[in-house]
């Protein structure tokens, strides 16, 4: 199959999303039924083009995983100490808690990390949101009270349509049908259109989200969103320090710093202050103009080469 040629559209999709989500972010609210489906076709289309079967839990997973749960936890206390506001400690703690998005294994890739360390790293962190998010929900926010095994089962089932049902079908292809498997991995281009669509409704709903809470709530909404692009840059910078570790500087800070947001939000609404959720909101802004920014870059050294 021919290869798909996106390096001339790459530079130019984050502002083209920033712009359309500014003028119909009210319309994008209403697709957003779509985005699981989105989703889920980034994933599978991701997972057939790589080996299931090799995935390993390595170093840097556990290195990734420590600082997401160690540092989630300690930033909401120390935030909690010095702010009179907890939902400035609960937007941290989500912020940085918060599992990796599906569409970094899109943007990592194209920006040279290893598929296999993306892959196994998704599943791993999602699984290990399913767990400690439930721990920290029952002493954090405004579900204290909610059993363990329920405050799992709702994430998980939140997630696993999206993430566990296309790692099994890719798995089930790789098992007994590898010649279906290897036709749809020759498809895995097409994952950055996918993820094209994908953002410009994130990013629509991110900005009607703001627009919605932002009102009479002006100094909590400029702290949130302060300490959201400082965090986006401390977990961008430290990953690819973890990453380079263990020879994928990239890899490291995508899987840190790239998260889902949308995934975020929803906990912050049902088991935080809603306004929390805000923190997610700008985040989701930051991150994407930074990885446009590195999109830009990665483009224009091509071109010199």
């Amino acid at each position: 199959m021919q290869h798909i040629d996106t390096s001339k559209l790459r530079a130019y999709v984050l502002p083209v999303a920033i712009v359309l989500g500014i003028l119909l972010h009210k319309w994008c609210a209403v697709f957003k039924v779509i985005l699981p489906y989105l989703i889920f076709s980034m994933l599978l289309l991701n997972f057939v083009a790589v080996d299931i079967r090799k995935l390993r839990f390595t170093k840097i997973d556990a290195w990734l995983l420590s600082f997401q749960i160690i540092l989630s936890l300690v930033s909401y206390l120390l935030a909690n100490w010095l702010y009179p506001d907890a939902t400035l400690a609960q937007g941290l703690m989500i912020g940085i808690l918060c599992p990796v998005a599906a569409a970094c294994v899109v943007i990592a890739c194209m920006l040279g990390a290893n598929r296999e360390t993306v892959t196994a790293y998704t599943i791993y962190c999602n699984l290990m949101v399913c767990i400690i998010a439930p721990i920290y929900f029952s002493f954090i926010g405004i579900q204290q009270d909610m059993p363990f095994l329920k405050s799992f089962l709702l994430i998980f089932k939140k997630t696993s349509l999206v993430i566990a049902l296309p790692f099994l079908i890719a798995l089930l292809l790789q098992i007994f049908t590898p010649k279906t498997n290897n036709w749809l991995s020759k498809y895995k281009g097409y994952t950055f259109y996918i993820w094209s669509v994908t953002l410009f409704l994130t990013l629509g709903q991110t900005i009607d989200f703001i627009f919605l809470h932002g009102k009479g709530n002006l100094h909590i909404i400029i702290a949130l969103g302060i300490a959201s692009i400082i965090t986006c840059a401390v977990q961008f910078w430290l990953g690819r320090v973890i990453g380079r570790r263990f020879g994928d500087a990239i890899a490291g800070g995508q899987l840190l710093a790239q998260k889902n947001t949308a995934m975020g939000i929803w906990m912050s609404t049902i088991y935080l202050y809603p306004l929390a959720s805000v923190f997610l909101a700008f985040y989701s802004v930051w991150q994407n103009i930074f990885n446009s920014w590195q999109i830009w870059n990665l483009n224009s050294k091509n071109q010199h080469s």
